[in-house]
Protein backbone atom coordinates (compact mmCIF):
# COMPACT_ATOMS: atom_id res chain seq x y z
CA UNK A 1 0.00 0.00 0.00
CA UNK A 2 0.65 -0.37 -0.20
CA UNK A 3 0.12 0.55 0.94
CA UNK A 4 1.56 1.38 2.96
CA UNK A 5 1.95 4.07 5.74
CA UNK A 6 3.42 2.49 12.26
CA UNK A 7 3.96 3.58 14.84
CA UNK A 8 3.56 6.04 17.84
CA UNK A 9 6.84 7.81 19.14
CA UNK A 10 7.63 10.48 17.14
CA UNK A 11 11.69 10.85 16.33
CA UNK A 12 12.29 14.32 14.26
CA UNK A 13 13.91 13.76 10.72
CA UNK A 14 13.73 17.73 9.72
CA UNK A 15 10.19 17.19 8.73
CA UNK A 16 8.24 20.62 8.86
CA UNK A 17 5.51 22.32 7.69
CA UNK A 18 6.54 25.86 6.56
CA UNK A 19 4.11 29.13 7.18
CA UNK A 20 3.16 31.58 5.18
CA UNK A 21 3.92 35.39 5.75
CA UNK A 22 0.79 36.66 3.05
CA UNK A 23 -2.52 35.67 1.86
CA UNK A 24 -2.70 32.92 -0.79
CA UNK A 25 -4.23 32.81 -3.80
CA UNK A 26 -8.01 34.19 -3.68
CA UNK A 27 -9.82 31.43 -2.93
CA UNK A 28 -13.31 31.94 -4.97
CA UNK A 29 -15.38 28.50 -3.80
CA UNK A 30 -15.73 28.60 -0.30
CA UNK A 31 -16.35 25.50 1.39
CA UNK A 32 -15.37 23.15 -1.20
CA UNK A 33 -12.24 21.67 -0.97
CA UNK A 34 -10.27 20.82 -4.17
CA UNK A 35 -7.80 17.91 -3.58
CA UNK A 36 -4.95 16.52 -6.77
CA UNK A 37 -5.18 12.68 -6.52
CA UNK A 38 -2.20 11.30 -8.58
CA UNK A 39 -3.33 7.84 -8.87
CA UNK A 40 -6.74 7.15 -9.97
CA UNK A 41 -9.09 4.66 -7.45
CA UNK A 42 -9.89 0.98 -9.27
CA UNK A 43 -12.91 0.93 -6.87
CA UNK A 44 -14.17 2.39 -3.71
CA UNK A 45 -14.81 -0.63 -1.35
CA UNK A 46 -13.23 -0.37 2.12
CA UNK A 47 -11.79 -3.69 2.18
CA UNK A 48 -10.57 -3.79 -1.53
CA UNK A 49 -8.25 -0.86 -1.57
CA UNK A 50 -4.78 -1.37 -3.08
CA UNK A 51 -2.98 1.64 -2.42
CA UNK A 52 -2.64 4.49 -0.11
CA UNK A 53 -4.85 7.06 -2.87
CA UNK A 54 -7.77 4.40 -2.14
CA UNK A 55 -6.87 4.36 1.32
CA UNK A 56 -7.41 7.94 1.97
CA UNK A 57 -10.75 8.47 -0.22
CA UNK A 58 -12.03 5.37 1.76
CA UNK A 59 -11.05 6.78 4.85
CA UNK A 60 -13.19 9.90 3.94
CA UNK A 61 -16.40 8.14 3.13
CA UNK A 62 -15.64 4.97 5.61
CA UNK A 63 -15.14 4.50 9.54
CA UNK A 64 -12.56 3.06 11.14
CA UNK A 65 -13.08 0.97 15.19
CA UNK A 66 -9.94 3.07 16.35
CA UNK A 67 -7.51 5.22 14.26
CA UNK A 68 -4.56 7.72 15.31
CA UNK A 69 -4.38 11.75 15.69
CA UNK A 70 -1.29 13.47 13.97
CA UNK A 71 0.71 12.88 17.06
CA UNK A 72 0.55 9.38 16.55
CA UNK A 73 -2.03 8.38 19.82
CA UNK A 74 -4.75 5.74 19.22
CA UNK A 75 -7.98 7.55 19.09
CA UNK A 76 -11.27 5.83 19.22
CA UNK A 77 -13.40 6.33 15.78
CA UNK A 78 -16.64 3.51 15.68
CA UNK A 79 -15.62 2.29 18.75
CA UNK A 80 -16.15 4.87 22.15
CA UNK A 81 -12.72 3.99 23.95
CA UNK A 82 -9.51 2.06 22.62
CA UNK A 83 -9.21 -1.05 24.27
CA UNK A 84 -6.36 -1.71 26.31
CA UNK A 85 -4.81 -4.28 29.01
CA UNK A 86 -5.48 -1.11 31.85
CA UNK A 87 -8.97 -1.01 30.61
CA UNK A 88 -9.69 -4.91 30.20
CA UNK A 89 -11.12 -4.00 26.94
CA UNK A 90 -8.05 -6.40 26.09
CA UNK A 91 -8.03 -9.17 28.40
CA UNK A 92 -5.29 -10.72 30.73
CA UNK A 93 -4.34 -13.73 28.38
CA UNK A 94 -4.50 -11.12 25.22
CA UNK A 95 -7.01 -13.58 23.64
CA UNK A 96 -10.28 -11.51 23.46
CA UNK A 97 -10.64 -7.72 22.68
CA UNK A 98 -13.79 -5.96 23.58
CA UNK A 99 -14.95 -2.90 21.63
CA UNK A 100 -17.74 -0.83 22.93
CA UNK A 101 -19.20 1.13 20.42
CA UNK A 102 -20.56 4.01 20.19
CA UNK A 103 -24.63 4.07 19.91
CA UNK A 104 -25.06 7.18 17.84
CA UNK A 105 -23.78 6.15 14.57
CA UNK A 106 -25.68 5.49 11.05
CA UNK A 107 -25.18 4.75 7.77
CA UNK A 108 -25.50 7.36 4.78
CA UNK A 109 -28.71 6.03 4.13
CA UNK A 110 -29.80 6.49 7.59
CA UNK A 111 -29.63 3.15 8.87
CA UNK A 112 -27.89 2.51 12.05
CA UNK A 113 -24.66 1.11 12.49
CA UNK A 114 -24.33 -1.62 14.86
CA UNK A 115 -22.18 -4.73 16.44
CA UNK A 116 -23.20 -7.17 13.55
CA UNK A 117 -21.34 -4.49 10.41
CA UNK A 118 -18.41 -4.82 12.64
CA UNK A 119 -18.84 -9.09 12.69
CA UNK A 120 -19.86 -8.94 8.69
CA UNK A 121 -16.99 -6.73 7.88
CA UNK A 122 -14.42 -9.52 9.25
CA UNK A 123 -16.06 -12.39 7.29
CA UNK A 124 -16.07 -10.04 4.18
CA UNK A 125 -11.84 -9.89 4.72
CA UNK A 126 -12.04 -13.42 5.41
CA UNK A 127 -13.82 -14.36 2.98
CA UNK A 128 -11.38 -16.21 0.16
CA UNK A 129 -13.99 -14.94 -2.68
CA UNK A 130 -13.06 -11.45 -1.71
CA UNK A 131 -9.68 -9.60 -3.51
CA UNK A 132 -8.56 -8.51 -0.39
CA UNK A 133 -4.86 -7.49 -0.57
CA UNK A 134 -4.12 -8.96 2.55
CA UNK A 135 -5.66 -10.95 5.32
CA UNK A 136 -2.88 -10.15 8.18
CA UNK A 137 -4.08 -9.77 11.46
CA UNK A 138 -7.66 -11.18 10.77
CA UNK A 139 -6.70 -14.22 10.51
CA UNK A 140 -5.49 -14.12 13.95
CA UNK A 141 -8.94 -13.96 14.84
CA UNK A 142 -11.02 -17.55 15.92
CA UNK A 143 -14.03 -16.08 15.73
CA UNK A 144 -16.40 -12.17 16.58
CA UNK A 145 -19.29 -12.63 18.61
CA UNK A 146 -21.72 -9.52 19.46
CA UNK A 147 -23.32 -9.71 22.58
CA UNK A 148 -25.27 -6.68 21.77
CA UNK A 149 -25.44 -3.95 19.10
CA UNK A 150 -23.27 -1.56 20.59
CA UNK A 151 -20.44 -4.50 21.46
CA UNK A 152 -18.02 -6.38 19.31
CA UNK A 153 -16.10 -9.29 20.99
CA UNK A 154 -12.86 -10.81 18.70
CA UNK A 155 -11.59 -13.66 19.96
CA UNK A 156 -8.47 -14.49 19.01
CA UNK A 157 -6.59 -17.66 18.21
CA UNK A 158 -3.38 -16.52 19.81
CA UNK A 159 -1.90 -13.16 21.42
CA UNK A 160 -1.61 -10.22 18.42
CA UNK A 161 0.21 -7.10 20.07
CA UNK A 162 -1.23 -5.30 17.27
CA UNK A 163 -4.70 -6.02 16.91
CA UNK A 164 -5.39 -2.79 17.67
CA UNK A 165 -3.98 -1.12 14.45
CA UNK A 166 -4.60 -4.12 12.79
CA UNK A 167 -8.15 -5.10 12.91
CA UNK A 168 -9.83 -1.74 11.05
CA UNK A 169 -7.42 0.28 12.47
CA UNK A 170 -4.36 2.25 10.44
CA UNK A 171 -2.23 -1.44 9.84
CA UNK A 172 -0.21 -1.56 6.40
CA UNK A 173 -3.22 -2.58 4.82
CA UNK A 174 -6.03 -0.29 6.25
CA UNK A 175 -9.40 -1.66 6.13
CA UNK A 176 -13.21 0.03 6.78
CA UNK A 177 -16.41 -1.10 8.23
CA UNK A 178 -18.84 -1.86 5.67
CA UNK A 179 -22.85 -1.72 6.05
CA UNK A 180 -23.81 -5.43 6.46
CA UNK A 181 -27.63 -4.59 5.25
CA UNK A 182 -26.12 -3.45 1.98
CA UNK A 183 -23.45 -6.34 1.10
CA UNK A 184 -24.77 -8.99 3.80
CA UNK A 185 -26.16 -11.20 1.33
CA UNK A 186 -23.10 -11.23 -1.47
CA UNK A 187 -21.13 -14.01 -2.03
CA UNK A 188 -18.43 -11.88 -3.18
CA UNK A 189 -18.02 -8.37 -3.37
CA UNK A 190 -15.23 -7.64 -6.28
CA UNK A 191 -17.42 -6.56 -8.76
CA UNK A 192 -20.86 -4.98 -6.91
CA UNK A 193 -21.99 -1.71 -7.63
CA UNK A 194 -21.65 -0.73 -4.71
CA UNK A 195 -17.87 -0.12 -5.33
CA UNK A 196 -18.42 2.57 -7.97
CA UNK A 197 -21.47 4.02 -5.66
CA UNK A 198 -20.42 3.23 -1.57
CA UNK A 199 -22.06 3.87 1.62
CA UNK A 200 -20.21 4.72 4.39
CA UNK A 201 -20.42 6.34 8.27
CA UNK A 202 -17.54 8.82 7.65
CA UNK A 203 -17.61 12.40 7.40
CA UNK A 204 -18.32 12.54 3.72
CA UNK A 205 -21.19 10.95 1.36
CA UNK A 206 -20.58 9.43 -2.33
CA UNK A 207 -21.92 12.02 -4.71
CA UNK A 208 -20.46 11.51 -8.35
CA UNK A 209 -17.36 9.63 -10.34
CA UNK A 210 -16.37 10.56 -13.33
CA UNK A 211 -14.31 8.19 -14.73
CA UNK A 212 -10.24 9.56 -15.29
CA UNK A 213 -11.54 12.79 -13.97
CA UNK A 214 -12.90 13.52 -10.77
CA UNK A 215 -14.98 12.21 -8.05
CA UNK A 216 -17.30 14.06 -5.74
CA UNK A 217 -17.95 13.82 -2.35
CA UNK A 218 -20.72 15.86 0.12
CA UNK A 219 -20.49 16.68 3.84
CA UNK A 220 -22.06 13.80 6.17
CA UNK A 221 -24.67 16.21 7.92
CA UNK A 222 -25.81 13.43 10.65
CA UNK A 223 -22.06 12.05 11.45
CA UNK A 224 -21.26 11.15 14.65
CA UNK A 225 -18.03 13.30 15.37
CA UNK A 226 -19.91 16.71 14.16
CA UNK A 227 -21.15 18.22 10.69
CA UNK A 228 -17.84 18.63 8.60
CA UNK A 229 -17.21 22.24 8.27
CA UNK A 230 -16.36 21.57 4.60
CA UNK A 231 -19.61 21.42 1.89
CA UNK A 232 -17.83 19.65 -0.06
CA UNK A 233 -14.73 17.68 -1.66
CA UNK A 234 -13.49 17.42 -5.11
CA UNK A 235 -10.88 14.84 -5.86
CA UNK A 236 -9.23 15.47 -9.43
CA UNK A 237 -7.39 12.95 -10.63
CA UNK A 238 -4.50 14.35 -12.04
CA UNK A 239 -1.20 11.49 -12.11
CA UNK A 240 1.35 13.96 -13.48
CA UNK A 241 2.99 15.64 -10.68
CA UNK A 242 4.22 18.54 -12.81
CA UNK A 243 0.73 19.12 -13.95
CA UNK A 244 -0.51 19.23 -10.05
CA UNK A 245 1.83 21.76 -9.14
CA UNK A 246 0.51 23.68 -12.27
CA UNK A 247 -3.05 23.81 -11.11
CA UNK A 248 -1.91 24.05 -7.15
CA UNK A 249 -0.20 27.48 -9.01
CA UNK A 250 -3.14 28.49 -10.90
CA UNK A 251 -5.67 28.17 -7.95
CA UNK A 252 -7.02 25.02 -9.78
CA UNK A 253 -6.68 22.78 -6.77
CA UNK A 254 -6.46 24.21 -3.05
CA UNK A 255 -4.01 20.94 -1.69
CA UNK A 256 -1.81 18.62 -3.95
CA UNK A 257 -1.27 14.92 -2.44
CA UNK A 258 1.61 12.86 -1.92
CA UNK A 259 3.98 15.16 -4.42
CA UNK A 260 7.32 14.13 -5.35
CA UNK A 261 10.61 15.68 -3.50
CA UNK A 262 11.20 17.83 -6.55
CA UNK A 263 7.84 19.57 -6.38
CA UNK A 264 8.01 19.54 -3.13
CA UNK A 265 11.09 21.36 -3.13
CA UNK A 266 9.64 24.11 -5.59
CA UNK A 267 7.61 24.96 -3.05
CA UNK A 268 9.84 26.14 -0.32
CA UNK A 269 10.29 29.58 -0.43
CA UNK A 270 6.98 30.24 -2.12
CA UNK A 271 5.13 31.97 0.80
CA UNK A 272 1.64 31.93 -1.21
CA UNK A 273 1.48 28.38 0.10
CA UNK A 274 1.81 26.11 2.99
CA UNK A 275 4.11 22.71 3.25
CA UNK A 276 3.73 19.22 5.23
CA UNK A 277 5.67 17.04 5.51
CA UNK A 278 4.05 14.89 8.12
CA UNK A 279 6.21 12.18 10.04
CA UNK A 280 5.05 8.86 8.31
CA UNK A 281 6.36 5.20 8.67
CA UNK A 282 7.24 5.02 4.87
CA UNK A 283 10.46 3.67 3.15
CA UNK A 284 11.55 3.86 -0.47
CA UNK A 285 13.34 0.66 -1.82
CA UNK A 286 14.54 -1.37 -4.59
CA UNK A 287 13.21 -4.71 -3.64
CA UNK A 288 15.01 -8.04 -5.08
CA UNK A 289 12.92 -11.05 -6.24
CA UNK A 290 14.52 -13.66 -4.24
CA UNK A 291 12.95 -16.78 -5.40
CA UNK A 292 14.15 -15.75 -9.19
CA UNK A 293 17.61 -16.42 -10.33
CA UNK A 294 20.15 -14.54 -9.92
CA UNK A 295 18.43 -13.07 -6.42
CA UNK A 296 18.63 -16.53 -5.02
CA UNK A 297 22.77 -15.76 -4.95
CA UNK A 298 22.97 -13.98 -1.45
CA UNK A 299 26.11 -12.33 -3.00
CA UNK A 300 24.40 -11.31 -5.93
CA UNK A 301 21.88 -8.98 -4.01
CA UNK A 302 24.47 -7.50 -1.79
CA UNK A 303 26.94 -6.70 -4.57
CA UNK A 304 23.82 -4.96 -6.39
CA UNK A 305 22.40 -3.34 -3.06
CA UNK A 306 26.31 -2.00 -2.53
CA UNK A 307 26.71 -0.80 -6.27
CA UNK A 308 23.48 1.55 -5.68
CA UNK A 309 24.39 5.02 -4.84
CA UNK A 310 21.48 5.38 -1.92
CA UNK A 311 23.08 8.13 0.15
CA UNK A 312 23.69 10.55 -2.84
CA UNK A 313 19.55 9.44 -4.22
CA UNK A 314 18.57 9.98 -0.43
CA UNK A 315 20.04 13.59 -0.84
CA UNK A 316 19.03 14.82 -4.21
CA UNK A 317 15.65 12.87 -5.01
CA UNK A 318 14.38 14.42 -1.92
CA UNK A 319 15.79 17.53 -1.32
CA UNK A 320 16.22 17.32 2.21
CA UNK A 321 12.67 16.00 3.00
CA UNK A 322 13.89 12.63 3.29
CA UNK A 323 16.57 10.60 5.15
CA UNK A 324 19.43 7.48 4.38
CA UNK A 325 17.80 4.12 5.11
CA UNK A 326 18.80 1.50 7.17
CA UNK A 327 15.90 -1.17 6.88
CA UNK A 328 12.27 -1.06 7.03
CA UNK A 329 11.80 0.73 9.66
CA UNK A 330 11.64 4.22 9.97
CA UNK A 331 12.06 6.84 12.78
CA UNK A 332 8.83 7.45 13.73
CA UNK A 333 8.74 3.81 15.14
CA UNK A 334 9.48 3.52 18.59
CA UNK A 335 11.26 -0.15 17.61
CA UNK A 336 13.38 2.23 15.71
CA UNK A 337 17.16 0.89 16.40
CA UNK A 338 19.10 4.00 15.42
CA UNK A 339 22.32 2.08 15.83
CA UNK A 340 22.10 -0.06 12.95
CA UNK A 341 24.89 1.27 10.00
CA UNK A 342 23.06 0.98 6.19
CA UNK A 343 24.51 -1.42 3.75
CA UNK A 344 27.68 0.63 2.75
CA UNK A 345 28.00 2.10 -1.23
CA UNK A 346 31.12 0.27 -2.55
CA UNK A 347 31.04 -0.44 -6.32
CA UNK A 348 34.59 -1.91 -6.31
CA UNK A 349 33.29 -4.18 -3.45
CA UNK A 350 30.62 -5.39 -5.19
CA UNK A 351 32.25 -5.77 -8.51
CA UNK A 352 34.65 -7.83 -6.21
CA UNK A 353 31.37 -9.74 -5.13
CA UNK A 354 30.10 -10.49 -8.43
CA UNK A 355 33.19 -12.41 -9.67
CA UNK A 356 33.42 -14.29 -6.77
CA UNK A 357 29.71 -15.61 -7.47
CA UNK A 358 30.97 -16.11 -11.55
CA UNK A 359 29.63 -13.39 -12.79
CA UNK A 360 32.43 -11.85 -15.17
CA UNK A 361 33.09 -8.95 -17.03
CA UNK A 362 33.28 -9.86 -20.59
CA UNK A 363 34.90 -8.13 -23.93
CA UNK A 364 31.66 -6.29 -24.49
CA UNK A 365 31.97 -4.66 -20.81
CA UNK A 366 29.04 -6.63 -19.85
CA UNK A 367 29.14 -9.61 -17.21
CA UNK A 368 28.03 -12.97 -17.64
CA UNK A 369 27.95 -16.45 -16.34
CA UNK A 370 28.41 -19.61 -18.28
CA UNK A 371 27.60 -17.40 -21.59
CA UNK A 372 24.98 -16.46 -20.19
CA UNK A 373 24.60 -12.88 -19.66
CA UNK A 374 23.19 -11.21 -16.48
CA UNK A 375 19.75 -10.35 -17.87
CA UNK A 376 17.57 -7.97 -14.94
CA UNK A 377 14.61 -5.88 -15.36
CA UNK A 378 13.60 -2.87 -13.08
CA UNK A 379 10.11 -2.62 -12.33
CA UNK A 380 8.58 0.93 -11.46
CA UNK A 381 5.22 2.61 -11.27
CA UNK A 382 4.03 4.36 -14.21
CA UNK A 383 3.31 7.89 -14.31
CA UNK A 384 5.39 8.29 -11.31
CA UNK A 385 8.72 10.88 -12.34
CA UNK A 386 10.44 9.62 -8.93
CA UNK A 387 10.18 6.09 -9.46
CA UNK A 388 11.39 6.91 -13.36
CA UNK A 389 13.92 8.49 -11.75
CA UNK A 390 14.95 6.07 -9.36
CA UNK A 391 15.29 4.07 -11.99
CA UNK A 392 17.42 5.59 -14.41
CA UNK A 393 19.86 6.14 -11.39
CA UNK A 394 19.94 2.73 -10.85
CA UNK A 395 20.33 1.46 -14.25
CA UNK A 396 23.27 4.13 -14.64
CA UNK A 397 24.50 3.24 -11.77
CA UNK A 398 24.59 -1.03 -12.11
CA UNK A 399 26.03 0.23 -15.57
CA UNK A 400 28.99 0.97 -14.07
CA UNK A 401 30.07 -2.42 -12.67
CA UNK A 402 29.34 -3.99 -16.09
CA UNK A 403 25.15 -4.78 -15.74
CA UNK A 404 23.43 -3.92 -18.64
CA UNK A 405 19.89 -3.15 -16.88
CA UNK A 406 16.49 -2.75 -18.49
CA UNK A 407 13.26 -1.06 -17.39
CA UNK A 408 9.82 -1.45 -17.53
CA UNK A 409 6.40 0.67 -15.85
CA UNK A 410 3.17 -0.54 -15.13
CA UNK A 411 0.18 1.44 -14.30
CA UNK A 412 0.01 1.17 -10.25
CA UNK A 413 -3.28 -0.33 -10.66
CA UNK A 414 -1.70 -2.85 -12.24
CA UNK A 415 1.66 -3.47 -10.29
CA UNK A 416 0.21 -3.59 -6.47
CA UNK A 417 -3.37 -5.27 -7.82
CA UNK A 418 -3.90 -8.31 -5.37
CA UNK A 419 -2.31 -11.39 -6.47
CA UNK A 420 -6.27 -12.88 -7.60
CA UNK A 421 -5.71 -9.77 -9.95
CA UNK A 422 -3.23 -10.45 -11.42
CA UNK A 423 -0.95 -7.84 -9.48
CA UNK A 424 3.19 -7.77 -10.79
CA UNK A 425 4.22 -7.79 -7.61
CA UNK A 426 1.81 -9.77 -5.28
CA UNK A 427 2.15 -12.94 -8.25
CA UNK A 428 5.93 -12.65 -8.60
CA UNK A 429 6.50 -11.37 -11.87
CA UNK A 430 9.28 -9.19 -11.83
CA UNK A 431 13.11 -9.36 -11.05
CA UNK A 432 13.67 -6.02 -9.24
CA UNK A 433 11.17 -3.37 -8.26
CA UNK A 434 11.34 0.33 -7.23
CA UNK A 435 9.02 0.03 -3.98
CA UNK A 436 7.53 2.37 -1.81
CA UNK A 437 5.61 1.59 1.33
CA UNK A 438 3.94 2.85 4.49
CA UNK A 439 3.76 0.66 7.55
CA UNK A 440 0.76 0.82 9.71
CA UNK A 441 0.63 2.22 13.26
CA UNK A 442 2.75 -0.62 15.11
CA UNK A 443 5.66 -2.15 14.11
CA UNK A 444 4.68 -5.10 12.47
CA UNK A 445 5.76 -6.00 9.51
CA UNK A 446 5.82 -9.68 9.63
CA UNK A 447 3.10 -8.94 6.39
CA UNK A 448 6.20 -7.98 4.55
CA UNK A 449 9.00 -10.41 5.41
CA UNK A 450 7.37 -13.80 7.33
CA UNK A 451 7.64 -17.00 5.14
CA UNK A 452 3.57 -17.87 5.60
CA UNK A 453 2.79 -14.16 3.89
CA UNK A 454 4.10 -14.87 0.84
CA UNK A 455 1.03 -13.95 -1.78
CA UNK A 456 -1.75 -14.36 -1.92
CA UNK A 457 -1.50 -14.51 2.04
CA UNK A 458 0.40 -11.27 3.01
CA UNK A 459 2.76 -8.44 1.64
CA UNK A 460 5.98 -10.82 1.40
CA UNK A 461 6.27 -9.73 -2.34
CA UNK A 462 10.16 -10.33 -2.15
CA UNK A 463 9.25 -13.78 -1.43
CA UNK A 464 11.75 -14.02 1.18
CA UNK A 465 11.74 -17.47 3.08
CA UNK A 466 14.16 -17.51 6.23
CA UNK A 467 13.63 -19.69 9.42
CA UNK A 468 15.15 -17.21 11.36
CA UNK A 469 13.12 -14.19 10.16
CA UNK A 470 10.22 -16.19 10.91
CA UNK A 471 11.87 -17.23 14.96
CA UNK A 472 12.64 -13.61 15.03
CA UNK A 473 8.87 -12.55 13.90
CA UNK A 474 7.11 -15.16 16.48
CA UNK A 475 9.39 -13.26 19.38
CA UNK A 476 7.71 -10.43 18.44
CA UNK A 477 4.55 -11.06 17.85
CA UNK A 478 4.45 -13.42 21.23
CA UNK A 479 4.17 -10.78 23.93
CA UNK A 480 2.16 -6.90 24.51
CA UNK A 481 5.64 -6.03 26.49
CA UNK A 482 7.33 -3.33 24.45
CA UNK A 483 11.39 -3.75 25.64
CA UNK A 484 10.96 -7.45 24.76
CA UNK A 485 9.29 -6.63 21.08
CA UNK A 486 11.54 -3.63 20.13
CA UNK A 487 14.62 -6.46 20.70
CA UNK A 488 12.78 -8.60 18.59
CA UNK A 489 12.74 -5.64 15.93
CA UNK A 490 15.95 -5.22 15.86
CA UNK A 491 17.05 -8.58 14.68
CA UNK A 492 14.33 -8.59 12.35
CA UNK A 493 16.15 -5.44 11.00
CA UNK A 494 19.44 -6.91 11.36
CA UNK A 495 18.35 -10.00 9.30
CA UNK A 496 17.50 -7.28 6.79
CA UNK A 497 20.35 -5.90 6.36
CA UNK A 498 22.08 -9.59 6.16
CA UNK A 499 19.67 -11.65 3.61
CA UNK A 500 18.67 -8.18 1.70
CA UNK A 501 15.29 -8.91 0.56
CA UNK A 502 15.18 -5.51 -0.41
CA UNK A 503 18.12 -2.73 -0.12
CA UNK A 504 16.37 0.72 1.04
CA UNK A 505 16.96 3.82 -0.40
CA UNK A 506 15.14 6.13 2.47
CA UNK A 507 12.64 6.98 4.70
CA UNK A 508 10.48 9.90 3.87
CA UNK A 509 6.95 11.92 5.15
CA UNK A 510 3.82 12.19 3.13
CA UNK A 511 4.35 15.27 1.69
CA UNK A 512 1.30 18.08 0.96
CA UNK A 513 1.00 21.67 -0.27
CA UNK A 514 -1.57 23.40 -0.03
CA UNK A 515 -3.35 26.96 -0.39
CA UNK A 516 -3.63 28.42 2.60
CA UNK A 517 -6.98 29.37 3.25
CA UNK A 518 -7.36 25.58 4.24
CA UNK A 519 -7.30 25.16 8.08
CA UNK A 520 -7.54 22.04 10.29
CA UNK A 521 -5.24 19.64 7.90
CA UNK A 522 -3.07 17.38 10.35
CA UNK A 523 -1.91 14.74 8.55
CA UNK A 524 -0.91 11.79 10.50
CA UNK A 525 1.15 10.08 8.31
CA UNK A 526 -0.72 7.01 7.68
CA UNK A 527 -4.18 8.71 6.62
CA UNK A 528 -4.42 12.01 5.97
CA UNK A 529 -8.10 12.32 6.41
CA UNK A 530 -8.44 11.48 9.81
CA UNK A 531 -10.02 14.63 10.91
CA UNK A 532 -11.23 15.68 7.93
CA UNK A 533 -14.57 16.61 9.51
CA UNK A 534 -12.90 19.63 10.76
CA UNK A 535 -11.20 21.20 7.78
CA UNK A 536 -12.53 24.41 6.35
CA UNK A 537 -11.96 26.37 3.50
Amino acid sequence: MKRLITALAIVALTFAGTACSRPGPVQTRTGVLRIGLPIAPQNLNGILAQNTNEVFVDGLIYSQLVTLDDKGNEVPDLASVVPTLANGGISKDGLTITYHLRTDVKWHDGVPFSSKDVAFSWRAVMNPNNNVVARHGFDQVASVSTPDAATVVFHMKRVFPPAIEALFGLSDSPTFILPEHLLGKDATINTIAFNASPIGTGPFKFGRWLRGDQIILTANPDYFLGKPKLDRIVLKLIPDANTTESELRANDIDLAFELTGTNFHSFANDPKFVRTNAHAPSFTAILFNTARAPFTDLRVRRALAMAIDRPRMATTDTYGSGSLASADLTPFSWAFDPSLAPIPYDPKAAGALLDAAGWRIGSNGLRAKNGAPMSIQLTYGQGSQTARTIAEQVQAQLKQIGIDLTTKSYDYSVLYAAAQNGGIFNTGHYDMAEYSWISGGDPDDSSQWLSSNIPPNGNNVTWYRSPAMDAAQRAALATFDRSARKRAYGAIERLLLTDIPGTFIYYQGERFVATPALKGFAPNGLNAGWNAYQWSI
